[in-house]
């Protein structure tokens, strides 16, 4: 079994499927440093991204012995990214479960597989696919640079100013009061990120970072 780091051990992680949704997953969490036990169980795709995911593995994750063999319980959390075969996703998350891993990430191509992960023991599900689209969605029309969405119903987006704010300090725009959303920060050109504060003042140009609910954030950059 790998020997992880002192300085990895709370946050190591192991991805089951590596398909283009887990691959990327596990490259982004090794990049940012963590330790990553990556699984497949096609030789190919292992063969493909051993030279660059440190530790990857072909093993059937539909096996209980097999996950046990790789000792996956090391691990703080699992992502479970077999989109494409509903019956290997569903077994692979109810060994996990079995075995009591604690935090278990599941992706899902569908409500109903979503429902069937949890049920299981799957303690988040992802919809890439779902969750992508929407994003696109609001940026497509230009209102939003980027925008991120929880499942509660809550975002965090980037916006332009709109006119209403430019020379104003967001306690003379009032913005909270008026839209019940929350400007966290402020990018301007050339500048670091400014955190924000009632006497910050917003400027032409300048970008925000706003949180709060979907459809009052929508409003919002509807008025640039």
């Amino acid at each position: 079994m790998l020997a992880k780091s002192n300085s990895t051990r709370g946050d190591s992680v192991v991805v089951i499927g590596l398909g283009r949704f887990g691959s990327s997953v596990a490259r982004s969490l090794v990049a940012a440093g963590h330790e990553v036990l990556a699984i497949d169980a096609d030789e190919e795709v292992v063969q493909d991204l051993a030279h660059e995911l440190p530790h990857v593995v072909k093993a059937d994750s539909t096996e209980l012995q097999a996950l046990k063999q790789l000792s996956v319980t090391d691990f703080s959390h699992a992502v479970v990214s077999i989109g494409a075969n509903l019956e290997a996703s569903v077994l692979t998350v109810l060994n996990l479960a079995q075995m009591g891993m604690k935090d278990i990430w599941a992706k899902a191509n569908s409500p109903q597989h979503g429902r069937i992960a949890e049920r299981v023991g799957a303690h988040h599900v992802v919809y890439p696919e779902a969750d992508m689209g929407e994003r696109v969605a609001h940026l497509v029309t230009g209102k939003m640079i980027d925008f991120i969405e929880f499942d509660d119903g809550f975002a965090i987006a980037k916006t332009r100013a709109p006119m209403e704010t430019h020379n104003k300090t967001l306690a003379v725009s009032n913005v909270r009061q008026k839209y019940g959303i929350t400007v966290v920060g402020i990018k301007r050109r050339h500048q670091d990120f400014i955190h924000a504060k009632p006497d910050t003042e917003i400027k032409p140009g300048d970008h925000l970072i706003l949180a709060g609910p979907t459809p009052l954030i929508e409003t919002f950059a509807a008025l640039y």
